[in-house]
């Protein structure tokens, strides 16, 4: 059986956190709080759950009052996006098709806003090859480049159209 997609709880939080700082560099290590504060402004929060919590996607609506410099970015470019702040599976799942499945609720999500876009970003500088391939298989083109954090990490700006419109 796949695992379930659901709702994020409160519960999840340390779960989560733990995913996430375990696929550092790929994403960056956030506390709690900071991690609890991105779910409650998020459009979208979905947990993976195979019997124990094992990854999650975040995706945040435009307009939002967000210090990232790539949702800045994003912001600057358009208000017509859903921004996939951070997708992390445990490395169990990798390969199994979840990605896409969070990546079509996202697009689900993004049809009822009415936005044309799907956003997110991916390292080049740490490389993060198996995410770049994983996002150009889902059609995700490369819209712009930036440093950021000072100049120690460099990401591709990748958008594509969401799935199931004509843009």
């Amino acid at each position: 059986m796949p695992p379930a997609l659901r709702a994020f709880v409160d519960a999840d939080l340390p779960a989560l956190v733990a995913i996430n700082d375990g696929a550092y560099p790929a994403v960056p290590i956030t506390p709690a709080d900071e991690l609890a504060g991105l779910i409650a402004s998020s459009r979208l929060t979905l947990v993976v759950d195979d019997g124990a919590v094992a990854g999650f996607i975040v995706a945040l609506a435009p307009g939002l009052d967000y210090a990232s410099e790539n949702y800045l970015w994003f912001s600057a470019r358009s208000s017509d996006f859903l921004y996939v702040d951070r997708i992390v599976l445990a490395p169990r799942l990798q390969g199994q098709g979840v990605g896409p499945r969070l990546y079509a609720a996202v697009d689900d999500v993004a049809r009822v806003d009415g936005a044309t876009e799907i956003t997110c970003e991916v390292n080049v500088r740490p490389p993060n090859p198996g995410s770049l391939a994983f996002h150009t298989r889902l059609g995700f083109v490369e819209v712009g480049r930036q440093q950021t954090k000072g100049g120690t990490t460099e990401v591709a700006l990748l958008a594509r159209p969401v799935a199931g419109t004509h843009s």
